[in-house]
C-alpha cells in the first residue's frame, strides 16, 4: 500500500458540484428496494454526498437534508463497537473474516460453511454480533450502540420507528432461517432478540453529514479508537463491504467502503478522511449506482486508492 497522502483536501466545491451533476444521471434505471414498503416510497433521483477530511474541511452537495436509514452501513460500526468493548479474540470467535461470492443474505452460504458466519458484513455475521451487544433486550442494545456512536462521532443518529415498523411488517423469513441455523451451530444465543436487535440497528438513521462524521471514527486518531481495531474494520470493508461486488469495487475505486440497501454508501480514505453518499437507486447486487459512480470519479481524480 502507498504511504498516506493529502489528496482528499485538494478537492474543490466546484469540482464536487460538477461530479454530483454527472452522477445524478446514473440513478436512471436503478432499482428501488420495495420489499421494504417505506424504502419503496423514496425518490429514486435523490443524491447527496459529504466529504470530510482530517484537517476539518467539509464539503457537501446534493440532497443533503434527506434522512435515510443506514441499513447495512451500520455493520462495520457494530463490529467496531464490539471490538472496542470486548476485544478481537471474543468477537472473532463468533464471526469470520473471509469474503463471500454469494449475496449478503445467502442462507446457502451459511449452510455451506456449516453454520459459521463467514464475515461481519453479511446478515449472518451481523446477526451473530447483534447478540453480543450489551443490553437486556433489543431496544437497550440498539440504544447503547447509538449512544456510543453519537458521543464518539458527534453525529445525531436516531432510531426511525416508522422504518422499523415497515421492516417488521415484512417478516423476513430468510433472516429468521439464518438466525435459527446460527443458533443450532452455537454462534447465536436468543433468536428473537438477535433478530429484533438487528432490525433496530439497521434502522438507525441520519443524513450524509451524520454518516461522514461516523466514518471519521475509522480515520481520525483523535477519536480514541484503537488503531488495530480501525485497521481490522477497514480491511473487512475493503474485502467484504460490497458483498460479491467487493473485488470489482477494490479494483475500480480502491478504498474501504460499505453499502446499504437504503442507498447509503460510506468510504474511508485512511489517514485522509471519509466520503458519505446517499442515492437509493440500486444496481443488481444491491449497491447504489450513483454513489458507486461518484466514488469512482473521486478516487480517480484525487488518486485516493490505497493500492499502488
Amino acid at each position: 500500500m502507498k504511504l498516506p497522502s493529502a489528496r482528499l483536501i485538494s478537492l474543490s466545491q466546484e469540482q464536487l458540484n460538477v461530479l454530483v451533476v454527472q452522477a445524478k444521471t446514473q440513478t436512471e434505471g436503478g432499482q428501488i428496494p420495495n420489499y421494504i414498503p417505506l424504502l419503496g416510497k423514496v425518490n429514486p433521483s435523490w443524491l447527496a454526498v459529504q466529504v470530510q477530511s482530517n484537517d476539518g474541511q467539509v464539503m457537501a452537495a446534493g440532497d443533503c437534508t434527506v434522512l435515510f436509514p443506514l441499513m447495512s452501513v451500520i455493520k462495520p460500526f457494530v463490529l467496531l463497537f464490539l471490538l472496542e468493548q470486548l476485544g478481537s479474540q471474543v468477537v472473532l470467535s463468533r464471526v469470520g473474516i473471509d469474503s463471500s461470492e454469494k449475496p449478503f443474505n445467502s442462507l446457502a452460504q451459511l449452510k455451506a460453511d456449516g453454520g459459521w458466519p463467514r464475515n461481519p458484513m453479511l446478515n449472518s455475521g451481523a446477526l451473530a454480533l447483534a447478540s453480543l451487544l450489551p443490553g437486556q433486550e433489543a431496544s437497550s442494545r440498539c440504544e447503547n450502540l447509538c449512544k456510543w456512536l453519537n458521543q464518539r462521532s458527534n453525529c445525531q443518529l436516531f432510531l426511525d420507528e416508522a422504518m422499523l415498523s415497515s421492516v417488521r411488517s415484512v417478516g423476513n423469513e430468510n433472516n429468521r432461517a439464518i438466525a435459527l441455523l446460527l443458533a443450532e451451530s452455537g454462534y447465536l444465543a436468543g433468536v428473537e432478540s438477535a433478530l429484533d436487535t438487528y432490525n433496530q440497528v439497521c434502522c438507525l438513521s441520519g443524513t450524509v453529514a451524520d454518516l461522514a462524521r461516523l466514518g471519521m471514527l475509522l480515520v481520525d486518531p483523535q477519536k480514541g479508537i484503537s488503531p488495530k481495531n480501525r485497521r481490522l474494520v477497514n480491511a473487512l470493508m475493503t474485502t467484504c463491504g460490497l458483498y460479491q461486488a467487493s473485488n470489482r469495487f477494490a479494483v475500480q475505486v480502491g478504498v474501504p467502503t460499505k453499502s446499504g440497501v437504503s442507498g447509503a454508501m460510506l468510504s474511508v480514505i485512511p489517514s485522509q478522511g471519509a466520503i458519505a453518499c446517499y442515492s437509493p437507486a440500486l444496481d443488481q447486487t444491491g449497491n447504489s449506482q450513483a454513489s458507486w459512480f461518484l466514488l469512482q470519479q473521486l478516487s480517480q481524480a484525487l488518486n485516493l486508492s490505497v493500492f499502488v
